[in-house]
């Protein structure tokens, strides 16, 4: 019988491993190995970044549920792959022999591509809760003594709707404390212009987001490249639409957030044939490995060339909805796999995003996320805040059950749809 081993507890690894489990034949089991022992609502965050969320309303302990569902869990984590051997390598020196390995880690945090960011430097991050909630320290000494902000995304980032939400949700918090007359603020991005979101635009985007950052007094620079970070002070240099350079720039801030480019994790960087050179693992239509075709992989740790070229260097998203359709793809795949069949089930790869600003947001939707595209729909509003916060709490209630069906699908395209009619 199958042992499948699942590398990652997080908003791909849990779902996956539940569908999987009712898709297993007797005898077959699962174990999911982590190097956390809790799941966290990565969306989330922000808020907990401005103290509007405790970490405990976004985070439970991963064990107890999965064993609900008589799935293993290992909290030790990977440290390295040997996909000769079918073995995984853990963090407490033990190895773990698979039948079927599905990497939905996530990515590693490339904070060392640029001299001084992140959590070790002198900028914040909202990648992981570690990180939101040291962030929320900062951010309340900060608003003692308020003054410049600069945050976005550097080059190579290829997830840039959080920057967004977390600038407009820095501003309507410093408006609510009225100081907000006290924090010049200035967006930061490896765009070529403001709302490309590492997908070429959706609808409307450009328009709307300059407008929502226009009218929040926030300035941007885009084409940019971070060179270094130094205490109190980010260096910029601004490209042309050629890709050189145009502008350099000192900014200085009192508080800063940048978000980083991702890599894959150590545990199969370098492994011929799995990943490519910055570690994201190589999958066919099929979301398995061409090489170690026992290998799925679902999530941000899977190679997606970019949307398209920019000036300076942009990745492409993978929003919930990419990833839900993912690990649907691959239960199915597996399945067939075990079954002695050949896998046919593919990914939509669409993309879906609720961006939350505060009080209000941006809703996008990207069918498919390539362009042309069938769906091309981009709306912004109040309900966009209402809706982020219900979702969270119906994510995080299923994840607790073990639900198997598909979140984003049944509730999130259905719920936009209702308000694409009316819009």
């Amino acid at each position: 019988m199958a042992h499948i081993v699942v590398l990652g507890a997080g908003i791909g690894g849990m779902p996956l491993a539940y569908e999987m489990k009712d898709k297993l034949r007797p005898g077959d089991r699962i174990t999911v190995v982590s190097n956390n022992p809790n799941f966290h609502f990565v969306p989330s965050n922000p808020w907990v970044a401005v103290n509007w969320r405790k970490r405990g309303a976004i985070e439970f302990p991963v064990e107890p549920y999965l064993a609900k569902h008589r799935i293993a869990f290992n909290a030790s984590g990977a440290t390295r792959v040997h996909p000769d051997r079918n073995q995984v390598e853990l963090g407490d020196g033990s190895t773990l022999d698979y039948d079927i390995l599905v990497v939905a880690t996530g990515p590693k945090l490339a904070f060392e591509e640029v001299e001084g960011m992140g959590p070790d430097g002198h900028t914040q991050s909202i990648c992981h809760v570690d990180h939101a909630v040291a962030a929320g320290k900062a951010w309340e000494s900060f608003v003692a003594g308020p003054g410049p902000v600069v945050v976005g995304a550097v080059q190579g980032a290829s997830c840039f709707g959080p920057a967004y939400e977390f600038a407009l949700i820095m501003d309507t918090a410093l408006r609510r404390r009225k100081i907000r007359d006290r924090v010049p603020m200035t967006f930061v991005t490896a765009e070529p212009y403001i709302g490309h979101l590492g997908l070429g635009g959706v609808g409307d985007s450009k328009t709307l987001l300059e407008s929502a950052l226009r009218e929040r007094h926030i300035k941007w620079i885009c084409n940019a490249k971070v060179t270094r970070v130094d205490a109190g002070k980010v260096f910029v240099t601004e490209h042309d639409e050629n890709g050189q350079p145009k502008k350099q720039h000192e900014l200085p801030f009192a508080y800063s957030m940048l978000l980083p480019a991702f890599k894959g994790i150590d545990a199969v960087a370098g492994i011929e044939g799995l990943v490519n050179p910055r570690g994201f693992v190589l999958i066919d239509e099929h979301q398995r490995n061409p090489k170690y075709t026992n290998i799925y992989a679902v999530g941000v740790c899977v190679a997606i060339p970019p949307v398209e070229a920019t000036p300076v260097p942009t990745g492409a998203p993978k929003t919930g909805y990419m990833i839900e359709s993912m690990v649907t793809a691959t239960v199915r795949n597996i399945r067939d796999q075990l079954d002695g069949k050949e896998p046919a089930a593919k990914a939509t790869w669409n993309a879906i995003c609720l961006a939350d600003f505060g009080d209000g947001g941006v809703a996008f939707v990207a069918l498919p996320q390539i362009p042309p595209r069938n769906v091309n729909w981009f709306a912004e509003g109040k309900w966009v805040h209402l809706a982020k916060i219900a979702f969270e709490k119906y994510f995080m209630r299923k994840m607790k059950k073990g639900t198997s069906e598909p979140i984003y699908e049944k509730y999130v395209l259905k719920a936009l749809g209702i308000v694409k009619l009316k819009s």
